[in-house]
């Protein structure tokens, strides 16, 4: 009776053991899936540039006197900062600072040198700001379709994800209905960061969006990782509805899908 019991007793342990190894391996594999991801923005003046606030950075911090079409290096800044948690503000609404590109063109792709358009667009490829390109080097940037300036829903969905983006020396044009963007224009370079936490900011104008703490990557690693379309994130009407200010206290998770 004694041998029977324990049997019994081991079995049941170890299917416990079993199933509590199990459930942390399957979180273990969720959570280095979402590590291994990036996701794709474009951001403007309004956010990362000289004399902003609050970073206050210099003209060489945001490699000012470097910002040409195409350029795709690190800011001094953030290349010198890796590890360390800033905050960054992302514009007003009508005015927004990060943008998610939610669609490739097949223009993009067309361009090479490879088949994937994203990275011809980080690369760059001809057309999409290529220094070997003569003429016509920005002929590809021009009302690209579905990107989508975020508000504090948006900016609220990225917590915790890692952020790769191509920093613009300009604002970045919008137009509305439908919504297409004029990626033309001089770069500063790239950053990378992971997205701690987006906060409403009480201490600018009324209609100002959410001040984002982010703490500081390397581009160079960012982009060894898997790249991805911020494809959920929600849509403005118009340059003023919704007034999205105030980031919820809970939002969805962003629903990515690879960049090609």
């Amino acid at each position: 009776m004694f041998k029977k019991r324990f049997a019994i007793y081991s079995l049941l342990i170890f299917i416990l053991l079993g199933s509590c190894i199990s459930d942390t391996d399957e979180d273990s594999i969720n959570q280095g899936s979402e590590n291994d991801k990036v996701v794709f923005l474009v951001i403007d003046e309004d956010s990362i540039d000289n004399v902003n606030e609050p970073n206050n950075f210099s003209e060489t911090d945001v490699n000012d006197q470097l910002a040409t079409i195409g350029l795709r290096e690190q800011l001094k800044y953030f290349r010198e900062n890796v590890g360390k948690t800033i905050e960054l503000y992302t514009g007003q609404v009508g005015d927004e600072a990060w943008f998610a590109i939610k669609t490739i063109p097949n223009t993009w792709r067309n361009a090479g040198p490879t088949n994937n358009g994203a990275q011809n667009y980080l690369a760059p490829g001809p057309g999409l700001g290529s220094p070997n390109v003569d003429d016509d080097r920005e002929v590809l940037l021009d009302e690209i379709p579905e990107v989508t300036p975020l508000r504090a829903t948006g900016l609220k969905m990225l917590e915790g994800y890692t952020i790769l983006a191509v920093v613009y020396d300009s604002d970045i044009s919008i137009n509305y209905s439908p919504l297409e963007a004029n990626l033309m224009g001089d770069n500063l370079g790239m950053v990378a960061f992971q997205v701690v936490s987006v906060t409403e900011r009480t201490d600018g104008s009324t209609s100002s969006l959410p001040k984002v703490s982010v703490k500081i990557l390397n581009v160079i690693d960012a982009r060894q990782l898997e790249l991805m379309l911020f494809s959920n994130a929600p849509v403005p009407r118009s340059s003023s509805e919704p007034f999205d200010i105030k980031p919820p206290s809970s939002s969805e998770q962003p629903a990515l899908i690879t960049a090609n």
